[in-house]
């Protein structure tokens, strides 16, 4: 039997984690996240509000962090001093004691791609601070296993461009990069349709995280429940082990018998 998604301790039934940015209104977040049935969902600390400005609406009190795991994420930060200081800001505006996070130093504004000397400088000091860092990187498998001896508790390599929509671009690094982790791996930014995270799904990672995808389709509400069928299927698709690739035909029927 499949073993359910474990990251820092506390398991989850879902693989699927979704985003809280690029919605209409918080209610169709609130509406898209339950029909995905994501129990882990990330919220970008720079961009909303979840306690800082009292006169704005507050995403936690639609969102409750009593039924979703809140994961905090860095985005919008380019250096490893900001993404510290916002991953602390978090841990204070979620209760002192909350260390789950997602660790994004960006290195330019046109392609978003990580900086990663910013990003393992970032990861050092936060495990360090007793943060449980999940984190995302490019698709590279040396780099991936350097955050992992860091001590970061995932490993979330890019599919392609985050809000690219271009879907997983390299299959073969993001599967080495599986093979090689001891941590959960999942597959973070480019997600464009269901048919990308079943992809993700049958390379054999943990998890996919999906936002742009769902929040800028024309009906987020049905391509999140394409996106937890999906993550379903690719997982089931993985575990079921496909059949050989073969040069020529193979008759599907057997040939005993046959008049």
């Amino acid at each position: 039997m499949d073993k359910k998604l474990t990251i820092a301790g506390k398991t989850y039934n879902s693989r699927l984690l979704v985003g809280s940015g690029k919605y209409k209104n918080y209610q169709e977040t609130l509406d898209a996240t339950i029909k995905s049935g994501a129990e882990i969902i990330t919220v970008a600390i720079r961009r909303t509000n979840i306690g800082q400005d009292k006169n704005e609406a507050n995403l936690l009190d639609i969102i409750s962090p009593d039924k979703f795991t809140i994961l905090p994420n860095t985005a919008g930060c380019y250096t490893a001093i900001d993404a510290i200081r916002t991953c602390k800001l978090a841990r204070e505006l979620l209760g002192g004691n909350h260390n789950l996070v997602k660790l994004e130093v960006l290195g330019d504004q046109k392609t978003l791609y990580p900086n990663i000397v910013e990003t393992i400088e970032a990861a050092k000091v936060l495990v360090k601070d007793g943060f449980e860092v999940m984190v995302y990187t490019n698709d590279d498998p040396i780099v991936a296993k350097t955050l992992e001896d860091i001590g970061c508790v995932a490993i979330m390599p890019l599919g392609s461009l985050i809000g690219s929509g271009r879907g997983i671009t390299n299959p073969v690094g993001i599967k080495i990069i599986k093979d090689n982790a001891k941590v959960p791996v999942l597959v973070d930014a480019g997600i464009g349709c269901a048919s990308d995270a079943t992809l993700a799904m049958e390379i054999g990672v943990d998890a996919v995280l999906v936002n742009s995808a769902i929040a800028l389709a024309n009906n987020p509400i049905l391509m999140a429940s394409a996106m937890k069928n999906a993550v379903i299927a690719g997982r089931e698709s993985f575990l079921s082990q496909r059949m050989d690739r073969k040069l020529y035909a193979s008759s599907s029927s057997p040939m005993i018998g046959l008049i």
